[in-house]
């Protein structure tokens, strides 16, 4: 029997890194990383292998969500790190890899870290509790354009909910999806055109986490065309009305 460590990164850099995780990393045999469902920082990963004085090896998207090289290192009765950008137990995919962990007989530990899915609505100064549903936004493909993104907003704001929209990556390929470019889709897909309207009053947060963030609060005609500087971006749309204190927390953004 071995045993799993789900460690969590942080959003921007290796800085964000608890000393709770450092430590446990630093008592793993081996060390992985993955940044398929969001990216430090570059260099990040790199320099954290410096002060561990230890390799970590990346693995790309089909390897954690095969579990190959995990389950793998972990039958060989290695103690195992698994360092996730954000919080480890925010994506599905890390959770099915704990479920399999277990079915083999493994134990597993878990260090949690900041997330976007707090850390957005937290920098805006929205209240977490009024989110609905998160939507994620894939890159549209020929033949693929699904309407689901915008019906899961529409879904959130007829029951009084925030929506937090998180925008696909490709790391590997050096793509990553804009906040403009997102603005695009959601209104091309908008059929009915009743909610993605130049009207819309909507957050977009910038490199949450970091030294640079920012966040805007604009009319979506505005938030077109406006250059956001480099990823990762999200948006937030917001339910119908706005709780007094946010509409005060958000001014701020109104006036960058």
């Amino acid at each position: 029997m071995a045993e799993l460590w789900f460690v969590g990164a942080g959003l921007a850099d290796e800085r964000d890194i608890s000393r709770r995780g450092r430590e446990a990393l630093e008592r793993c045999d081996v060390v992985f990383a993955e940044e398929y469902t969001a990216v430090l920082a570059p260099g990040s990963v790199e320099r954290l292998a410096q002060e561990l004085r230890r390799p970590i090896t990346r693995i790309d998207r089909t390897s954690l969500e095969s579990g190959r090289p995990i389950m793998e290192a972990l039958a060989e009765g290695r103690r195992v790190g698994l360092l996730v950008v954000g919080d480890p137990f925010a994506a599905t995919t890390h959770v099915a890899l704990r479920v399999d962990a277990e079915k083999a007989g493994h134990t597993w530990r878990y260090v949690p870290n900041a997330s976007v899915l707090s850390a957005a609505a937290s920098f805006l100064g929205l209240m977490h509790y009024r989110f609905g549903r998160t939507v994620s936004l894939p890159f549209p493909e020929p033949g693929f354009a699904p309407a689901s993104p915008v019906e899961f907003v529409r879904k959130n704001r007829a029951e009084g909910l925030h929506s937090l929209v998180l925008l696909d990556l490709r790391p590997l390929e050096g793509r990553f999806l804009r906040a403009h470019e997102a603005i695009a889709i959601l209104k091309e897909r908008d059929a009915a055109r009743s909610l993605f309207v130049d009207t819309l009053e909507m957050g977009v947060v910038a490199r949450v986490g970091a030294d640079d963030a920012a966040a805007w609060w604009r009319p979506l005609a505005v938030l077109e065309r406006i250059d956001f500087g480099a990823p990762l971006h999200c948006l937030v749309v917001p339910a119908p009305e706005l709780h007094f204190e946010e509409q005060a927390a958000i001014e701020c953004f109104r006036v960058r």
